[in-house]
C-alpha cells in the first residue's frame, strides 16, 4: 500500500469504531465523540444500530469517511480476531477490505484499558498511528489535553512537530472573541418585539445605532445619540418623525398632538417621547437613566435605561 491512493469523497469527517464493553465503556466512546462535535467535525459513529439488513449501507458510509479511528480495549481485540459476526468483527471485515484503498493516515487507533497495547491480528504487521489514551489511577495519570490535541492534529494531517503550532486553548480564545463581536453586531442583539417592556441600551455599541422595538406594523427604531450628563437626543432618523411628551399626563387620544416634524426630541432623565413609525403608530419611551461614556477606568460604555410602550388601536 502507498500513500498515492485516491479516496473517495468522503461522507463524514470521522467514523468510529468502538466495542460496547460495558455502559462506562460507551458513555466515554460518547462524550469523546461529543467533544471531537464540538471543535467542528462531523462523527459517525453507531447509535442502536441493529446488525443486519441496515448493516450494508452503514458501513458503505462509514469506510467512505475522511478517517476510521478504533477505540481498541482488549474486548474489542478479542472480538476482532474471535467474533467475526459480532459488531465489532464485521467492521473490522469491512474496515481491512478498505484500508487497502487508502493512504497511510485514514486508519488510527485510540488504546484505553489496553495496556499491553494489542491490536487486531489483521493489524499487527501494520502498526497505524496510535494514541495512548489508558490510565493509570495508581500514579494519577489520565489522558487529557495532550491526546485531544495529538488526535485533532491527526485528523487534520498536521505534523507532530509542534514548534510553529498554534495551541487549541488560543484557538478557543480567538473563537470566543469572533463570536462575541459578532453577536454585538447581530440586529437581534438590539430588538425586542414585545410590544412594551424595559431596556439598557448601550447605543455606542449598536451597529446601526437603533434599538428595534415591537415587529410587523408595530414596528419602531429607537435612534440615540449622547446629549450630555442628563440628555440624550432621541433622533427621527429611522422612522417618520418623534416628539418630547411635555404634559405632565396625557391619554392614548392625546399622545399624537407631541409630534412634531422635527428631527430631534432632546429629553431628559424622567421625561418621555412620542415615535411615529412609517404607518402612523405610535410608541412612548421614557428616559429612565442616563450614562455619559466614562473614559478612563473602569471604562463606562454610554447607555440609556428606557421603558417602552407600543400603542394598539389608536
Amino acid at each position: 500500500m502507498t500513500d498515492e491512493h485516491i479516496t473517495p469523497p468522503a461522507s463524514s469527517d470521522l467514523f468510529i469504531s468502538y466495542a460496547w464493553t460495558s455502559d462506562g465503556h460507551r458513555e466515554w466512546v460518547r462524550l469523546l465523540a461529543s467533544a471531537l462535535r464540538l471543535l467542528g467535525y462531523s462523527v459517525l459513529i453507531d447509535d442502536r444500530l441493529e446488525y443486519g439488513d441496515s448493516l450494508s449501507g452503514f458501513m458503505r458510509e462509514a469506510v467512505h469517511a475522511a478517517h476510521v479511528l478504533m477505540i481498541v480495549d482488549e474486548n474489542y481485540v478479542e472480538r476482532a480476531d474471535n467474533l467475526p459476526d459480532s459488531g465489532v468483527g464485521i467492521e473490522n471485515k469491512w474496515i481491512q477490505e478498505a484500508r487497502d484503498d487508502r493512504d497511510s493516515g485514514w486508519l488510527s487507533t485510540i488504546f484505553v484499558h489496553n495496556p499491553a497495547f494489542k491490536l487486531p491480528n489483521w493489524l499487527q504487521r501494520e502498526q497505524p498511528k496510535g494514541f495512548n489514551f489508558n490510565a493509570d489511577v495508581v500514579d494519577g495519570n489520565f489522558p487529557g489535553v495532550a491526546q485531544i490535541d495529538e488526535l485533532w492534529r491527526w485528523i487534520e494531517g498536521l505534523p507532530a512537530d509542534r514548534s510553529v503550532s498554534i495551541p487549541l486553548a488560543v484557538l478557543k480564545d480567538r473563537s470566543v472573541r469572533l463570536e462575541r463581536i459578532a453577536r454585538l453586531r447581530d440586529p437581534g442583539s438590539w430588538a425586542n418585539p414585545a410590544l412594551s417592556g424595559r431596556e439598557k441600551f448601550i447605543y455606542g455599541d449598536s451597529p446601526s445605532g437603533t434599538f428595534t422595538i415591537g415587529a410587523g406594523e408595530y414596528r419602531f427604531e429607537l435612534y440615540v445619540s449622547s446629549g450630555g450628563p442628563d440628555l440624550v437626543y432621541v433622533m427621527k432618523d429611522p422612522i417618520e418623525a418623534v416628539g418630547l411628551i411635555t404634559a405632565p399626563s396625557w391619554t392614548p387620544a392625546t399622545i399624537g398632538s407631541f409630534i412634531r416634524p422635527g428631527r430631534v426630541a432632546r429629553p431628559v432623565i424622567g421625561q418621555s417621547v412620542v415615535l411615529m413609525n412609517k404607518v402612523g403608530n405610535l410608541c412612548v419611551v421614557t428616559i429612565e437613566e442616563i450614562q455619559e461614556e466614562v473614559n478612563g477606568d473602569p471604562f463606562v460604555a454610554a447607555h440609556i435605561v428606557f421603558k417602552y410602550e407600543v400603542m394598539q388601536g389608536i
